[in-house]
């Protein structure tokens, strides 16, 4: 299965329970698409000792058919530079992973 995770939050708790179940999903074989847009692509920064996300964040990206991807707009609105964990993509990037996967679950 295809699945895509949009976050549209920085709730700890929230982000950390998407990466839980991101990382889940690709333990079953499926290949997991994550955008973030809006404060979703603040996510990284509410990582605690109890909601650890940045640990989730790594697990993730250690697979070959995990991809996250960032609304360039809004980390610019927040002006927040691109990296590994939090790159730069677009609107474009947002309908070509709705349109390719077969669930989208948003957060």
């Amino acid at each position: 299965m295809k699945l895509a995770i949009i976050l549209s939050t920085k709730h700890a708790e929230t982000n950390w329970n998407a990466l839980r179940l991101a990382n889940l999903a690709l333990s079953k074989g499926d290949t997991v698409a994550v955008f973030l847009t809006g404060e979703g692509v603040e996510y990284e920064q509410m990582s605690s000792s109890k909601f650890n996300i940045k640990e989730q964040v790594g697990k993730f990206l250690q697979s070959d058919n995990a991809k996250i991807v960032a609304c360039g707009t809004c980390m610019a609105i927040r002006k927040q530079g691109s990296s590994e964990e939090c790159p730069e993509g677009g609107i474009e990037d947002l309908y070509s992973l709705v349109a390719d996967s077969d669930k989208v679950i948003t957060f």
